[in-house]
């Protein structure tokens, strides 16, 4: 897919599992299951797949995914699986490095979104991984992930984000932010304080990088909200939004986590939202 002069194209950074229950928060199992069964210990399959959007003369990368940096005992609470997929190796194979990035948008700074951001040394300290990008996140966000509450501080490694920091590389916004004519980040506040969602448009043709507003397409329906959100109410409000907006506009949804499904077409049909059309960029 190609928005106004920016190629799309879609990075694997890998798959992991999380507990289906946690990503559907009050839905019955029995309702979930059928569109994402769960395993022996209750985990769904996922991924981490990042965008890519290259004029020629920028190339920015939307989130990390995971990464490299996480322990044993986390890497396989979560199946992180890289066997087929990394950030760089899916670079790569799309014709690109590390250093070729000049902008990294990072999302929310949640370890699954930011952990690629940084990678361990030979000496086990983090060392930035796109070292020409500047990279991008919301000041109030930023804040949240520094002061979080007990409930998601499990979420949040500084490793990920703090030597953006040090170094000068990161760069702060405040609310709705205009990053040229066709790409603008949009805060929502249901799943964590100040995540942005990720608006390319051209006026013909607009796709919305939901990140975590909706994390897979099993979840269109506005009542299927992940237990992790920490602001349930907020997210229903943030998806009628967006999703009404989506229908009335033709947009295009791009999924981050979901491993079957990379874009769609929603539509809307006796008080539900459904998959018109499915696709890949």
């Amino acid at each position: 897919m190609k928005i106004g002069d920016y190629n799309l194209i879609p990075i694997q950074t890998g798959l992991l599992k999380l507990d289906g229950g946690a990503m559907f928060g009050v839905v019955p199992k029995m309702l979930w299951d059928k569109t994402n069964p769960a395993d022996d210990k209750n985990r769904i399959e996922m991924c981490s797949r990042s965008l890519l959007l290259d004029n020629g003369k920028e190339r920015i990368l939307i989130d990390t995914g995971v990464g490299q940096k996480l322990s044993s005992k986390l890497k396989d609470i979560y199946a992180i699986d890289n066997n087929e997929f990394t950030l760089e190796k899916s670079l790569a194979n799309a014709g690109y490095s590390t250093d070729d990035i000049t902008t990294v948008i990072l999302t929310h700074l949640h370890f699954d979104h930011a952990g690629g951001s940084t990678f361990y040394n030979e000496e086990k300290k983090p060392e930035i991984t796109f070292k020409n990008a500047e990279y991008i996140v919301q000041s109030k966000h930023f804040e949240w992930a520094n002061n979080p509450t007990d409930r998601d501080r499990a979420s949040f490694f500084p490793e990920n984000y703090m030597p953006l920091l040090e170094q000068g590389r990161l760069k702060q916004i405040d609310g709705d932010f205009k990053f040229n004519d066709v790409i603008s980040l949009h805060p929502v506040n249901g799943h964590t304080r100040n995540m942005s969602v990720v608006k390319i448009s051209d006026g013909d043709e607009t796709l919305l990088y939901l990140a975590d507003l909706i994390a897979m397409s099993s979840q269109l329906h506005l009542p299927f909200i992940m237990g992790y959100d920490l602001f349930p109410l907020v997210t229903l409000e943030e998806k009628r939004k967006y999703l009404s907006d989506a229908v009335e506009g033709s947009w295009s949804l791009f999924f981050e986590h979901d491993p079957y499904t990379e874009c769609v077409k929603p539509g809307f049909y006796k008080d539900k939202y459904f998959i018109k059309e499915k696709f890949t960029l």
